[in-house]
């Protein structure tokens, strides 16, 4: 071999070990997902997965450093299939896997189950659940992406009687923590408003015949019915009200205003309410940008939740950086001390318990075959 070929294969092999050299300083950070993938509520899993994925990839691009080494976040997705029980073995799954933060759940039945996990570990959890019992535990691990129940059945119960004047209402949920807790938070801030709750009524969140609940509705004369639930029910039930020949208002929450439920209850949707967390995507502070970026990434229209999983997932990763740590006890406090701005709102910030301290929402109304937003309010 000659000398030229002995200089050049010695400078391939220092390229190489200097190569790896490089990326072995890249240190991972795991970070745990977990929403229903698979099943009748995987559309909500995976607007939300897209939120937080695009996070992670607009912020690894700004090449983080911690303890003073370059790091990358990676994202560890598990299907929980909206199943407490399925939950709880994720979470551990997560755990055992060696996450730094949980990113997830979506469901409060799942989350609230899950999050005696992630405590145990200490390792901080930011949920999209909205039930008031996810962050009344007394877990310090606890965190919302989104407003709670409180915050939303409590203006929406209001809104109805004061500013819609109905005030014989009916009330039916499916018995999950986020369909009866919102609807138990609803019932609330309505009775205080001056409305008479004519009737409650329960199901399940599997349940597609609702003929024998509405009958009995009926009966009641009742001007509104309020459904705590998601689109699986709240679709077939608004073409069912309306094959009854009932003139009932419907009112539901966040997990009804999908284009989804339209498609699914045809003609039946015209006129039905919805409130969701926050300003409309156009209004957000970050919304248009963040619409463009999204849409470029994934071929697709925004949806409902993935802006709301985008921001809690910036606010742990930056938690992390501003502490100048990833492990869990470490950057906790910088995480419960989180003021920022989001995509979503000007202050992401969160009180003593991990709920969001801004807890506006938005009233939308199917007009012509399209949600369209009718008024903005702030918590009250």
């Amino acid at each position: 071999m000659t000398k030229y070929r002995l200089y050049s294969a010695a400078f391939a092999a220092a390229a190489v070990v200097g190569s790896s050299v490089a990326i072995a300083q890249v240190q991972d950070v795991k970070l745990g997902f977990a929403a229903p993938m698979t099943g009748n509520q995987a559309q909500y899993g995976k607007d939300m997965q897209n939120g937080v994925t695009l996070a992670v990839e607009d912020f690894n691009a700004t090449r983080p450093r911690i303890g003073g080494r370059e790091v990358r976040f990676s994202l560890v997705p598990e299907d929980d299939q909206a199943d407490p029980k399925a939950g709880s073995v994720v979470a551990q799954k997560l755990v055992d896997g060696g996450i730094k933060g949980m990113l997830g759940h979506f469901n409060s039945g799942t989350s609230i189950p899950a999050s005696a996990v992630y405590s145990r570990a200490g390792i901080p959890q930011i949920a999209m659940a909205t039930a008031p019992e996810y962050t009344r535990q007394g877990f310090k691990t606890t965190f919302r992406m989104m407003t709670s129940d409180t915050q939303q059945g409590s203006i929406v119960g209001h809104y109805v009687v004061t500013k819609l004047g109905l005030k014989r209402i009916a009330i039916v949920d499916d018995r999950t923590a986020y369909g009866q807790g919102l609807a138990d938070e609803f019932e609330k801030a309505a009775k205080a408003a001056g409305a008479t709750i004519v009737r409650r009524e329960y199901t399940n969140d599997k349940a597609v015949d609702f003929k024998a609940v509405l009958t009995t509705l009926k009966g009641h004369s009742p001007e509104l019915i309020f459904y705590g639930g998601a689109e699986a029910q709240s679709a077939p039930m608004a073409k069912q009200l309306r094959e009854l020949g009932m003139k009932s208002v419907l009112v539901s929450g966040e997990m009804s205003k999908t284009d989804n439920f339209i498609k699914l209850a045809g003609s039946a949707a015209e006129g039905a309410l919805c409130s969701l967390a926050g300003l409309p995507l156009e209004q957000m502070p970050g919304g248009p940008s963040y619409k463009q970026r999204y849409e470029k990434r994934f071929g697709g229209a925004v949806q409902t939740y993935s802006p709301y999983a985008y921001d809690g997932a910036m606010a742990m990763m930056k938690a992390m950086v501003q502490a100048n740590s990833f492990e869990p006890e470490k950057y906790l406090p910088a995480l419960a001390a989180t003021s920022m701005a989001g995509v979503t709102s000007k202050l992401i910030a969160y009180d003593a318990r991990g709920d969001l301290k801004e807890g506006g929402i938005t009233i939308y109304k199917v007009v012509g075959g399209k949600w369209e937003p009718v008024e903005s309010l702030s918590g009250r």
